[in-house]
């Protein structure tokens, strides 16, 4: 059975999200064989174990860590020639897209970004990638037909789903190109992290929108989003108006949720939005337009005030929580 090569996303030695979304899509293809850039391999090879990876291709050599991105294709582009894997999956995060990029350059490979969906072609010859285009209107089914085929795959796009796996750490040793060196890492800030969950890895998400009406009234979100253990999330309306940050922005030029519960509120729905959400498992909206595009994609909606609707909800579940 063919490899998959998946590059692993880690922060230190915690295992992120997408990695085991992609070990689930590379299982329908092959053998998934993870590949570990940096430090921490060890910590993570249990959870990489979990979800079905069969080997862990390590390379945390002086000097990978203190580069940008080229580091990561130049491991990748060793390995693709050495064991000729059927595919290449990566997250479809900046620099994972930045890596496929530079592998297809190094590798003469076609490459795919922003896929949302994998599955084998019909003549059994490779795999097809599902692209969302024009907000989530169109579904375009693509496919690499030159070298190894790179796919660069939405965050949140399919279920992580566990299998067990060996995860059989083995080294790997590659001497860095000068032009790998080109960008070096001069520092590194650790980001402030609050107590809500990683927007992209919550299991519910609060979101605002255009009816918010002001910066100040995000408190009203954060507090709803509080009281769920929730991350917190803006509309591209939000954002741009400066209301809130534009890291928390969900939608097609932002980031892709599918959480197991979605509050959209004072958010109309449009196409931009529903691109970044409408994946996610159960959607209530609360909007005071009836005819709001939004309620098109919700499970459970309330049409009202979102500033007599939302504290009402927050001090209801605060209730919940005390009984």
């Amino acid at each position: 059975m063919a490899e998959i090569l998946v590059l692993a996303e880690h922060s230190g030695e915690t295992v992120k999200k997408v990695t085991l979304e992609l070990l689930t899509l590379a299982r329908r293809f092959g053998e998934p064989a993870v590949v570990w850039v940096g430090p921490g391999a060890e910590g993570g090879r249990g959870r990489l174990a979990e979800f079905g990876a069969a080997k862990v291709y390590v390379a945390d050599g002086a000097g990978l860590d203190d580069y940008v991105a080229a580091p990561a294709a130049e491991v990748l582009a060793a390995l693709v020639s050495r064991v000729s894997p059927a595919a290449v999956l990566v997250a479809a995060t900046p620099e994972g897209k930045e890596i496929a990029g530079r592998l297809a350059v190094r590798t003469s490979s076609g490459v795919l970004t922003d896929a949302v969906d994998l599955t084998p072609a019909t003549d059994g010859a490779g795999l097809v990638a599902e692209q969302s285009i024009f907000g989530g209107a169109i579904i375009v089914q693509s496919r690499v037909r030159t070298g190894t085929p790179i796919v660069a795959v939405r965050p949140n796009s399919a279920a992580p789903e566990p299998a067990p796996g060996a995860a059989t750490l083995e080294p790997v040793s590659v001497e860095l190109s000068e032009a790998a060196k080109a960008a070096r890492i001069t520092e590194r800030v650790v980001a402030q992290r609050g107590e809500r969950p990683e927007l992209t890895e919550a299991s519910i998400v609060v979101s605002g929108g255009r009816g918010v009406g002001n910066a100040e009234n995000f408190a009203l979100i954060e507090k709803l989003a509080d009281s769920l253990g929730a991350a917190v999330g803006a509309s591209r309306a939000a954002t741009d108006a400066g209301w809130y940050p534009h890291q928390f922005q969900v939608g097609q030029t932002g980031k892709t949720v599918s959480p197991q519960l979605y509050l959209a509120v004072g958010i109309s729905g449009a196409i931009q939005h529903r691109a970044g959400m409408q994946t996610s498992k159960t959607i209530m909206v609360i909007n005071k337009d009836p005819e709001a595009p939004i309620f098109e994609l919700a499970d459970f909606g309330v049409v009202g005030d979102l500033f007599n609707v939302v504290p009402q909800l927050t001090a209801e579940i605060a209730k919940h929580k005390e009984s």
